[in-house]
């Protein structure tokens, strides 16, 4: 089976082809076109293509994992969005839940008001009323209001409508109506409808995730209905799959419906092709690091499973999105995060970053300020001919330049010593993030080991590590390109949900069996829909459950089979041990409360295999390329070390690499600290030992 994932992004787009009946694989980077994400994708495909000797119209599968979803909604340029809501909630947006990031401060501006999904001039309210717990009818949707909000809105060059009113959970038929209204008097609107998209309770999270599709919507169909257009073109049998904020694949039809599940795609891709890395290499608990030219992404995976967000902490640029996420954490640290001194004196490195244009001073693109690349380039630990495989070759004058100028002189100190503080900063900064989403969370590092992706993740990892006390860092054969690798390793996974409100107490096993077949329905016309063989397909039941006086949920995976009394009781435990496990404490006494009902419809890819690399003796002489000095600290001072320069591609299983050393490949560099050991297994992954 030929496959090609594909990730794109702020700063590079990665791609990895695999044919695992001939044991070929080809990866390939080249720069992301931010203007059009698209274009770096098509000529990515064509040259990884070409590099492999084959044609498109061959790929069985194409994986796509993309952030054009989330820059909308941190660049704020989404598409003008209307709202039709009911009379009395034209204001929820703006109020939201009343809390501020920051509790004390009186002049923060939090995002949903300072760039308001939708302005106010276009929250249209509309007289209609549905009410709890049945959905009954209290006021009847008045038409002519529907009507002439909408001609407002598309005279005002509104591009996309959302439709949000109270309790449509319940009932739905207000919006429905309300839609057939707007495509008969707006056909071109993008319509993002609440009960279509979040058919569950809590307003405000709800009109926000509503609004927020809508806005990212117009722009984000155009990009995957090209993009699907160009692949579909050159003929390919399988089509184009999207990575989605649930952890899995989606087609581009089920995308397009909802766009709001593509954020965070890119992140999690990383953290599933880390998991497949550690279960490979015998590790399955791992800490992923993904260091990229921006940001580093940061996920934990006991037993090498991922952990959801809770739906009240899914946020992407401040704003709320209750979709189904995975548990990623990003922070402003990568291989173009910007070291300067702030007007307090401080020295800083990151979060602002050079990005892609003009990109690190060392590329000699025009950029004059100093980089965590330009710092490793003057630290000896890239080589300026050796970087990307010698395709993009470095100036490490220009990276000399830089940091003296911006903070040699401002900070009185020499270049190694500043070049070394670089360092020093963003891996801090990336040690606290780790300790952030592990310790605070109750998951003790030194129980894990650290997978480390992205280009510039394997250059820190080691002394991360470290100062972590973590015994084991891993190294994916094609670290670089990680977060493709995971597109490879992943299923198609859709998920339906529907608030429930009932009490394990007075549970009616009917209506709830009732409403889990309406979901499986769902679910498997949704998979029929992309023509899986239902031998390769599974459906899932989960549940959103609190201890009765609550107000948070846990989210459950629940039995499959007949809901009877052992179910029930089977559904209880399965529910203490979460709450136990998240909580330290579980309460078997409590009366359990289902609030929302979920179904996810899995549709099993093929499992990725590697080729194994050939087996070699201990000495890894045969990989060795040169040997250099290279500035590491010790007593916080920097200090010269000769150290190996090795060829990944040349390395073969069990070789065995003693620090300092540091290995060279295409995606990225791996950095083994003095004293440190390290040796390849038989899927060319590099397990460094850090105790």
């Amino acid at each position: 089976m030929k496959r090609v994932g594909i990730d794109v992004g702020g700063t590079f787009t990665d791609l990895m082809y695999v044919d695992e009946d001939q044991g070929q694989v080809v990866i390939h980077k080249l720069p992301s076109t931010p203007s059009d994400p698209a274009e770096a994708t098509l000529l990515g495909l064509d040259a990884v293509c070409e590099r492999a000797g084959v044609e498109p119209a061959d790929l069985d599968h194409l994986f796509h994992g993309t952030t054009v979803a989330t820059n909308i909604v941190l660049e704020h340029n989404g598409a003008k969005v209307g709202m039709l809501t009911t009379k009395g909630y034209r204001d929820i947006l703006h109020i939201a839940r009343h809390k501020r990031p920051l509790s004390f401060s009186l002049y923060q501006d939090v995002p949903w008001q300072q760039h308001p999904l939708v302005r106010r001039r276009y929250r249209r309210p509309i007289s209609e009323r549905v009410i709890a717990p049945d959905g009954e009818v209290l006021s009847p949707l008045n038409e002519d209001e529907v009507r002439e909000a909408v001609r407002m809105m598309k005279a005002e060059g509104v591009e996309a409508v959302a439709i949000c009113f109270l309790f449509s959970f319940l009932n739905p038929r207000h919006e429905q109506r309300a839609r057939e209204i707007v495509q008969e008097e707006f056909p071109d609107a993008y319509l993002s409808v609440r009960h279509e998209v979040l058919p569950q309770y809590r307003e405000y999270e709800g009109f926000s995730t509503v609004c927020l599709n809508a806005a990212i919507g117009p722009k984000v169909s155009q990009y995957i209905e090209r993009l699907d257009r160009a692949v579909s073109a050159k003929g390919m049998r399988g089509g184009l799959h999207l990575m989605t904020s649930v952890g899995g694949v989606a087609t581009p039809q089920g995308a397009m419906q909802r766009p709001v599940n593509l954020l965070m795609s890119g992140p999690v891709a990383g953290l599933i092709g880390g998991i497949w890395t550690g279960r490979t290499a015998g590790s399955p608990s791992v800490i992923t690091l993904d260091v990229g030219g921006t940001s580093a992404d940061i996920g934990v995976a006991p037993d090498g499973q991922t952990r959801m967000k809770h739906l009240l902490d899914t946020q992407v640029g401040g704003y709320h999105a209750m979709i189904p996420m995975v548990e990623i954490d990003a922070i402003g640290a990568g291989g173009g995060s910007l070291a300067y001194i702030d007007a307090g004196g401080m020295f800083r490195v990151g979060p602002k970053s050079a990005g892609a244009e003009p990109g690190p001073a060392c590329y000699g693109r025009g950029g004059d300020q100093p980089t965590a690349t330009d710092a490793l380039v003057v630290l000896g630990r890239l080589r300026p001919e050796s970087f990307l495989g010698g395709r993009v070759p470095l100036h490490k004058r220009l990276a000399e330049d830089a940091i003296e100028r911006q903070l040699c002189r401002p900070l009185g100190t020499d270049l190694e010593q500043a070049a070394l503080g670089v360092a020093r900063i963003l891996t801090h900064g990336m040690v606290e993030g780790i300790e952030i989403s592990s310790v605070r969370k109750g998951y003790d590092p030194r129980d894990f080991a650290l997978v480390a992706a992205g280009g510039a993740g394997p250059l820190f990892a080691c002394d991360i590590a470290q100062e972590l006390g973590i015994p084991q860092v891993l190294v994916p054969r094609y670290p670089g390109i990680t977060s493709a690798l995971g597109l490879l390793a992943t299923d198609i996974v859709y998920e339906f949900v529907s608030t429930e409100m009932q009490l394990f107490s007075s549970l009616d096993r009917d209506r709830l069996g009732a409403d889990f077949a309406g979901l499986e329905r769902q679910a498997t016309e949704r998979l029929q829909a992309d023509r899986l063989d239902p031998a390769h397909t599974l459906l899932r039941r989960i549940a959103d459950c609190r201890y009765i006086g609550q107000g948070y949920e846990l989210r459950v995976e629940l039995p499959a089979g007949p809901i009877d009394q052992a179910w029930q009781e089977r559904a209880a435990e399965a529910f203490h041990q979460a709450h136990e496990r998240e909580y330290v404490r579980r309460f078997p006494d409590s009366d359990i409360q289902i609030v929302n009902i979920r179904v996810q419809g899995v549709g099993l890819m093929p499992e990725l295999r590697l080729t194994q690399l050939p087996a070699g003796d201990a000495s890894p002489a045969d990989a060795l390329t040169a040997s250099h000095e290279v500035v590491f600290s010790q007593d916080g001072k920097p200090v010269r070390l000769a150290s190996a320069f090795y060829r990944r591609d040349l390395l073969k299983a069990g070789n065995r690499i003693s620090g300092p050393a540091i290995i060279e490949q295409l995606d990225s560099t791996v950095v083994i600290n003095p004293g440190l050991t390290a040796e390849v297994d038989r899927y060319g992954t590099i397990l460094i030992e850090c105790r």
